[in-house]
């Protein structure tokens, strides 16, 4: 654990109440009694840190840093590059981005600079550097946090002026040596777009090429490059005076960056979540796509991550924004210790009085101090966090299944044309994801360059792009006794987004042979029968004929390709193959997987049928347990988490004998929770 502890706290804006010491001084009385132990200071403070051009004033943050430690509560110390101050821009207009019109943008908002600007990378090394200098080595600082929510600027998060167009062919140099090689990649003939000099590339522009979707992906993966070689010069920069960790705040399934590149220069993951809870009375969807998200951020490095920013209550940048139920404060923070987070923090501590963020909730409202509901249940996650930290310091999730989200995959499947135009990749990876989370089975979330080793089944749903070694990766998988599922529209090109010709890559091991895609209309939807229940085909449906040795176990009911198979296994090596042909509902998929997962044994940790709404997972740490010292069973020691997202207390029949871990009470073959209730229980597990 990062700091020793379960860090509860989060952003706090001494630097907006400079001019009311008697503010500064009620936060820490009442952080102090929300059980606050950790806040982020620095976000988005240059103006006040660098008022003029190389004047550093940092004596306030000092002071600051200072009687927070005094009062016990650790520092988690931000570079302040997620906003310029006018100073900068004005100086030095160039380091604002450029739009794809050739527009440069004017000065505001957040992120609104240019990663590949010299003068920009200069500056923010600077400030970077001398906050190492002065606050690298204080004692209560635990963790640097780079920046904030990159290339999270209102816009696409991209640059277009003639710097980044120059980096961008320089990049494309180095990938691919010659212009030869480059069309050949882009299939530049097409439309005589043959380059013939460097120079004539641009980036993808809506007054220019938009059509060449070898370019669109080169030029998302240039932009990540960017982004990630930007985030390393700053922890390059705060390292040079600390040892201290570096991490940056990720945001929700965010597609401008690829995460899992990021992720290599970080040594923490960390993340802001913000679920659209009570957006319906249906919990599930929302509490699937938080879930989604948390898993995502503990498999990149397969170690505990931390919950940098989460409501307290109520948000303020969508259409509507309902406060949280009472609970459900509870539940979603300990959702987030649930799948891996070592921490919850809130953005913010104290509103704001004015600005875009100043009806965003916090801990402290605008009046009524401590004397409001939440308050009261910050309080109580406070309270609560201390008792599981014994339990849970040195666990992480071991998931033996996954699920393939891969962020190339992603910019390449929703920039084709055909055979459909509203692909949502995300919305329908997360659909097979909540066919597991509904049963309790964990899922790591992993891309193309994942280490699958370790899984027992890999899913991959709607996997067009194959990187290289994808297929070699998945045969040696399955023939060494994987389980392998994918899915129409999958195999149908390489990374530089060239069909593959002549037959499927994994066409041996799938068994199945492409032929066409039927997009239909609503009017021209298929049906099919599975496991004795008939289901919908509908928006993408693979027509495929079958190799010798595939089994089919379900076909289309209707049309000219009634007959055909829709859903097949395979065995290859050790393993079994999956391939479902059609896109149908969740119903579906949460039958498959279940057939899947009895098949092949895999339970959730409670061994319970689960009532709708409730779900388990499980942190464990594979040491020995200390009260086994003299047996010498190598036992897991680790916590089980139950959840109810449903607005009711439910049961939850299960096998065996738990005990509440947090009140010693005793549970056999029932379990209730309450209303958003969550218990956390005692668990051992054979390693």
């Amino acid at each position: 654990m990062v700091g020793g502890h379960l860090l509860h706290g989060g952003d706090y804006n001494p630097e907006q109440w400079l001019d009311c010491p008697e503010i500064l001084e009620e936060d820490i009385r009442l952080m102090k009694e929300a059980g606050v132990n950790c806040v982020t200071l620095g976000v988005f403070s240059w103006s006040v840190l660098e008022p003029e051009e190389g004047v550093y004033n940092f004596g306030w943050l000092e002071e600051i840093i200072d009687n927070l430690g005094h009062a016990g509560i650790q520092v988690i110390l931000a570079t302040p590059s997620g906003a310029m101050p006018h100073w900068m821009t004005q100086k030095y207009p160039e380091v604002m981005q450029m739009r794809q019109d050739g527009s440069r943008n004017l000065p505001g908002k957040r992120h609104n600079f240019c990663y590949t600007s010299p003068v920009m990378r200069k500056k923010t090394a600077a400030v970077d550097e001398a906050l190492s200098r002065k606050f690298g080595r204080k004692e209560n600082v635990i963790l640097w946090h780079i920046s904030n929510e990159l290339g999270g600027n209102f816009s696409d998060g991209a640059c277009h002026c003639e710097a980044c167009q120059s980096a961008f062919r320089e990049w494309l140099k180095e990938k691919y040596g010659t212009l030869d090689n480059l069309n050949r990649a882009w299939w530049g003939r097409f439309w005589s777009h043959e380059y013939t000099e460097w120079e004539q590339i641009h980036s993808p522009a809506d007054r220019g090429e938009t059509t060449v979707t070898a370019l669109e992906l080169d030029w998302r993966r240039f932009v990540t490059e960017q982004f990630c070689s930007f985030c390393e010069m700053e922890i390059s920069a705060v390292k040079k005076h600390s040892d201290l960790p570096a991490t940056t705040n990720y945001m929700d399934i965010f597609k401008n960056i690829n995460y899992n590149r990021l992720a290599r220069g970080l040594d923490i993951i960390s993340w802001d979540n913000y679920p659209f809870w009570h957006r319906e009375k249906d919990e599930v969807p929302t509490a699937v796509r938080a879930a989604f998200n948390h898993s995502m951020m503990r498999s990149m490095k397969k170690q505990p991550f931390l919950l940098m920013e989460s409501a307290p209550s109520v948000i303020n940048w969508r259409e509507n924004n309902p406060v949280k139920r009472p609970g459900m404060h509870m539940l979603s923070s300990m959702q987030a210790l649930a799948h891996g987070s070592d921490s919850v923090q809130y953005f913010q501590w104290r509103k704001g009085r004015g600005s875009y963020e100043k009806f965003h909730g916090a801990v402290l409202d605008h009046k009524n101090g401590s004397n409001t509901r939440v308050f009261r249940e910050v309080s109580e996650v406070g309270r609560r966090l201390p008792g599981l930290e014994h339990l849970l310091d040195g666990t992480v999730n071991r998931p033996d299944a996954a699920v393939l989200f891969d962020w190339e995959n992603w910019w390449a499947v929703e920039d084709i044309t055909g055979p459909r135009l509203d692909l949502d990749y995300p919305g329908y990876v997360m659909d097979h994801y909540r066919a597991f989370w509904e049963q309790g089975i964990e899922a790591d979330i992993v891309d193309m360059d994942a280490d699958l080793s370790g899984y027992r089944l890999v899913s991959a749903p709607l996997n067009y792009m194959y990187k290289t070694g994808w297929a070699e990766k998945i045969r040696t998988f399955v023939r060494d006794g994987g389980i392998f599922v994918t899915t129409f529209f999958s195999g149908m090109a390489d990374e530089t987004d060239l069909c593959f010709t002549g037959s499927h890559p994994l066409e041996d091991v799938l068994g199945v042979v492409q032929e066409e895609i039927d997009a239909p209309s609503k009017d021209f939807e298929n049906r099919f029968i599975y496991s004795g229940k008939e289901y919908p085909a509908v928006r993408m449906c693979e027509i495929v004929h079958v190799k010798e040795g595939t089994e089919v176990l379900s076909v289309y009911e209707r049309d000219f390709y009634a007959g055909l198979p829709v859903v097949t296994r395979r065995s290859y090596g050790e393993g079994q193959v999956y391939y479902l042909a059609a896109e149908s509902d969740l119903s579906f998929l949460r039958r498959f997987y279940e057939n899947i997962f009895d098949s092949c044994g895999m339970k959730n940790v409670l061994g319970a049928k689960l009532p709708y709404g409730v779900t388990v997972t499980e942190r464990t740490a594979c040491l020995p347990d200390p009260a086994d010292a003299d047996t010498g069973t190598g036992d897991c020691r680790g916590a089980m988490f139950v959840m109810n997202f449903k607005n009711e207390p439910v049961f939850v029949e299960c096998a065996g004998e738990w005990t509440d871990a947090e009140n010693g009470e005793a549970f056999s073959g029932k379990i209730r929770l309450e209303a958003f209730g969550c218990k956390v229980l005692l668990s051992r597990k054979t390693k």
